[in-house]
């Protein structure tokens, strides 16, 4: 048996042996400022240019609609500020869902604020809008819709083409926050008619603090960091040259390996619900059964407090979460949990486990007859 059993891939990954090595030289060879004009700044400067390529290729982009940032959560606010505010004059309408993640949900607070009106849609007890429902939102005024592709929660997966559709057809702006999504599914910005996207590469094995939005061209947005020009004059700053460098890596063995990973994902995740349904009585499984996260599993249990439950898989050496990482300090009942109806009292008695590349099945067996065992004891 392995010394640590991570099953907390959904709040971060491991920076992977191949990222890694590529990342390394830009740390103290080629650690020449991408703004410079001397060979060691063109060293870096080329770097950043291949990951632009590299990102713009997994998702069917353009390069120039690459922008490189500090995560997810900057990527959501430069989405959702910098477009409501550079589209005032054509409306002041919002359109999000309650369950969005944090750096959404209150960004949009902030909207409101400086005169914004947002409708947070609810969702079906499988954490799905209602197409009809967002449709019956739609106001003249409204300038944006965002929608997160998959919920860092329960895993569940929104219609984004539908949306996306729905969207072009009366000229809204529509945003989706994709950080849990890359690297898991094949998306197509093309395709699904996305026009910016939120992208964080401590998903998908590459570093943290770095991330990226993509914004179609033509779209109007407005920058959220005065200084100087870098990425197109929208994020001003020296650029993390070896962060962007584990970025395009990451995303480029994401892609390449895509359905080979996700398949063997999926395997892991339903052994584990088959498992776990059959060996401890009353539990609930959350989300969408189908159109969910490979990675994810979002369980309930009566009467077993989640965090007694987390601390002693902690004690032997499992790591698994309580929902999303950004809000484990908060003793209130997750506001996914509680936006698709569950009691709180079943909402604190839930935990997240969410596998990943190094996983296999003796993890999954292992895992489950430990949480059978201490709630037995």
């Amino acid at each position: 048996m392995k010394e640590i059993i991570y099953l907390d891939h959904s709040a971060t990954t491991m920076v992977s042996d191949a990222v890694l090595r590529e990342m390394m030289p830009y740390y103290n060879k080629f650690y020449g400022n991408a703004s410079g004009l001397y060979f060691l700044a063109q060293e870096s400067k080329n770097a950043l240019e291949l990951s632009r390529q590299r990102v713009a290729r997994a998702i069917n982009a353009r390069p120039n609609e690459i922008y490189f940032l500090s995560g997810g959560s900057e990527a959501d606010n430069l989405a959702l500020k910098g477009v409501a505010r550079a589209n005032k004059r054509r409306g002041n309408h919002i359109i999000t869902t309650k369950i969005e993640h944090k750096a959404i949900l209150n960004a949009c607070r902030t909207l409101e604020q400086e005169g914004f009106e947002v409708t947070y849609l609810d969702v079906l007890p499988n954490g799905m809008i209602r197409l009809e429902d967002l449709r019956k939102a739609i106001r003249r005024n409204t300038i944006i819709i965002s929608i997160m592709f998959a919920n860092n929660e329960i895993g569940t997966v929104q219609p984004i083409e539908q949306i996306g559709l729905i969207a072009r057809k009366y000229n809204i702006i529509f945003h989706t926050d994709a950080v849990q999504a890359i690297g898991q599914f094949k998306i197509d910005v093309q395709r699904y008619n996305i026009d910016l996207l939120s992208i964080s590469a401590h998903k998908f094995y590459g570093p943290k603090g770095v991330g990226a939005l993509y914004v179609r061209q033509g779209v109007r947005i407005e920058k959220l960091i005065d200084g100087g020009t870098q990425e197109g004059d929208l994020r001003s700053g020296t650029e993390n040259i070896p962060g962007i460098v584990g970025l395009g890596k990451a995303i480029e063995e994401a892609d390449i390996n895509l359905y080979q990973n996700t398949n063997r994902l999926i395997t892991l995740r339903e052994n584990f619900i088959k498992n776990i349904e059959t060996q401890i009585p009353g539990v609930i499984i959350n989300g969408d059964r189908k159109y969910r996260l490979p990675c994810n599993v979002s369980v309930s249990f009566r009467n077993i407090d989640a965090k007694s439950l987390i601390a002693e898989l902690s004690n032997r050496k499992i790591c698994v979460s309580g929902g999303s990482a950004c809000s484990s300090k908060n003793p209130k009942p997750s506001h996914v949990l509680t936006a698709i109806g569950l009691h709180p009292s079943i909402a604190n008695n839930t935990i997240r486990v969410t596998f990943g590349l190094d996983n296999d099945m003796e993890d999954v067996i292992y895992t489950v007859n430990q949480i059978k065992d201490i709630i037995n004891h």
